[in-house]
């Protein structure tokens, strides 16, 4: 199964399985990596799933779409890599992706 690197805002890393087809968000969720919330449950309604994804990873993964983008604008301290966890589906291909967790937003 694919796993994902999540960075928290402390350097602490947690690597976490999560299933083809699941989204980051969820597998953050299910592996109860603090720092995601998802309270919107993957609507693009809250962005408290907003994470960093690393530069080596951030052209492999589908752009945002505009209404991501208008969700990240309201994230504290966003930046070009910033995204919703929610809106990244877990392939093969992002076996290994790394994601940093912003300082807390909530």
């Amino acid at each position: 199964m694919p796993r994902v690197i999540y960075i928290d805002a402390q350097g602490g890393e947690f690597e976490a399985e999560v299933e083809v087809g699941q989204n980051l968000m969820e597998g953050a969720v299910d592996h109860m990596i603090d720092g995601i919330l998802g309270e919107c449950g993957g609507v693009m309604s809250c962005a408290t799933c907003h994470c960093y994804v690393d530069p080596a990873w951030v052209n492999k993964i589908p752009p945002a779409s505009e209404m991501e983008e208008d969700m990240l604008d309201m994230v504290i301290d966003p930046q070009d890599n910033s995204r919703l966890s929610c809106q990244i589906d877990m392939t093969e291909e992002l076996d290994g992706i790394v994601v940093r967790l912003p300082k807390s937003q909530f």
